[in-house]
């Protein structure tokens, strides 16, 4: 494992409600290694979605620390922050959030646009991300005439496109049957063999089996936080 790419301490976050301020995290603390893969679980309304929220610099904690890949997120300005998210993290999500009108190529290389790579570069670099997660033969297939796992196959490519540290994956497996989700986080224990760092949001305790370490959330806190006997070979 190498250096710290997360470091929270003390993290708070509240919301305003009409009865007054709701606490969701309650004095959160975490460190993830370059090259873990971490499961964080809980039952609906824990705060594992919330806390996933300010890992990926989407919300932002009432107090506490968040420092980023070695920087502390609450003294970077919106410009600073939005670089250190584009060129840190890869996010996957359950509903896959394709744009349904752009082929599976341009929807893989669209974050490429917003770091001024020239489009022949940015095509190359679809394709043969397309190509890593098993679908080199659709580049120019749209998004509705593909399964459900080649999407998801179509939004980690797309997230991995910038070279992310980091890649946090909200429920990934969660509109998939059990088999294409195996297929999945099949994907995922290659990508973190090849040391990219994952943090993964589930339910599911056999999608959590893949990784090295569950982070357990209950009412705000973090409750248990233990490495995994891994029951999948490599």
């Amino acid at each position: 494992m190498g250096d710290s790419v997360i470091r929270i301490k003390g993290l708070h976050k509240s919301y305003e409600t009409s009865a007054g301020l709701f606490p969701v995290l309650k004095d959160v603390g975490l460190q993830v290694a370059a090259g873990e893969f971490v499961a964080i679980m809980g039952p609906s309304g824990s705060g594992k979605s919330t806390f996933m929220n300010i890992l990926g610099c989407l919300d932002e904690p009432t107090s506490g620390r968040y420092e980023l890949n070695g920087r502390d997120v609450a003294n970077l300005d919106r410009d600073e922050l939005a670089a250190l998210r584009n060129r840190t993290i890869g996010f996957v999500f359950q509903g896959f959030n394709l744009l349904p009108r752009m082929s599976l190529q341009d929807n893989v290389a669209l974050p490429l646009i917003y770091c001024g790579v020239e489009r022949d570069e940015r095509h190359q670099r679809a394709r043969d991300l397309l190509a890593k997660v098993g679908l080199e033969r659709y580049f120019e297939s749209m998004p509705n005439k593909i399964s459900g796992g080649q999407q998801q196959r179509v939004a980690i490519a797309r997230a991995l496109v910038n070279q992310p540290r980091l890649i946090l994956a909200d429920e990934p497996t969660g509109n998939l049957d059990s088999h294409t989700g195996e297929e999945i986080m099949a994907l995922f224990d290659s990508l973190n063999r090849e040391g990219i760092t994952i943090v993964l949001v589930t339910h599911e305790a056999d999608i959590a089996q893949h990784a090295h370490r569950q982070v357990h959330f209950l009412d705000g806190r973090i409750v248990n936080d233990h490495a995994v006997q891994r029951e999948h070979s490599a």
